[in-house]
């Protein structure tokens, strides 16, 4: 379906910008009283891109492979999700557990290179749409 497409895309640029740009940017205001610095905010984004991501595997455009045709958008996306969702978590989290500490050095630490896969594979997926595994 061509709106999974373009939340796809939509998702993914955003939560790539959330992710590189980081906390040191400052507040980033969409409108008064609402910043993507929000931690709130970064958990719905958080929680709708992972499901873009599900949505997007399982939905395809006309005319594209199911399932591979859009599998590099849609893992991207699950995994810049995921890291928002997990940083708000961490963030909430009194205890400390091997496997959560194991995720923070693999993803939450690298969430720049994250972010910046995110921005590139949208922004692909938006010039070559027909691309296969794009």
């Amino acid at each position: 379906m061509i709106q999974f497409y373009f939340l796809s895309i939509f998702f993914n640029v955003l939560a790539g910008y959330i992710l590189v740009s980081g906390d040191e940017s400052g507040p980033l205001e969409v409108r008064p009283g609402l910043s993507l610095n929000d931690e709130a905010v970064r958990l719905i984004l958080g929680i709708l891109c992972m499901v873009t991501g599900v949505l997007k595997l399982l939905s395809s455009v006309e005319g594209d492979l199911p399932v591979l045709g859009d599998i590099i958008p849609a893992l991207v996306g699950f995994a810049a999700g995921f890291v928002l969702v997990f940083e708000y978590y961490r963030g909430r989290a009194g205890v400390e557990s091997g496997g959560a500490e194991s995720f923070n050095l693999m993803l939450v630490r690298n969430k720049k290179i994250v972010g910046a896969a995110a921005i590139i594979t949208a922004a692909l997926h938006f010039l070559f749409p027909k691309v296969l595994l794009l």
